[in-house]
């Protein structure tokens, strides 16, 4: 199988954005009839501007022209600390693999591919949130279960 990985650019915006919709269907358990217009405007308005910015850096494989899967890291900045004197963070987002494509390596080659390019900013703290299905390939490439960590919703 002759996989290709593709920094995603611009002009991939609409397969990022019809990527995101996915994922977020999936994660949540959404229906298709579940109205993700507004997500589906801002996810796009997001890429628009992150992938110009570099505040965003996505990845998409292809077998052949077949679109099979993609992974994406945001960048941001929060306060220095001692742990993290610079204060800059990625977190991961945007996992997919095409259900017949999985158990094959292609999520742990994209998750790769998506934290070499953290560490090549320097950024070394790397977050991400894993659904059930995805924890263990997380754990396996070295991420580990935070404790500290609250949520306001």
């Amino acid at each position: 199988m002759e996989l290709l990985y593709k920094k995603a650019t611009i002009e991939d915006i609409g397969i990022l954005t019809k990527t995101r919709i996915e994922v977020l269907r999936a994660a949540n358990q959404l229906s298709d009839d579940a109205d993700m217009t507004e997500v589906e405007k801002q996810s796009y308005e997001y890429y628009s501007k992150a992938l110009r910015d570099g505040s965003h850096t996505a990845y998409l494989v292809f077998d052949g022209t077949n679109f099979i899967g993609a992974g994406g890291v945001s960048y941001y900045r929060v306060m220095p600390t001692y742990h993290n004197p610079s204060g800059n963070k990625a977190y991961i987002m945007n996992m997919y693999t095409s259900p017949k494509y999985r158990r094959k390596g292609i999520a742990y080659k994209t998750l790769d591919l998506l934290v070499r390019d953290a560490k090549s900013r320097g950024v070394n703290v790397i977050l991400l949130e894993a659904t059930e299905m995805g924890r263990p390939l997380y754990e396996k490439y070295g991420f580990v279960k935070m404790n500290n960590e609250m949520e306001f919703i």
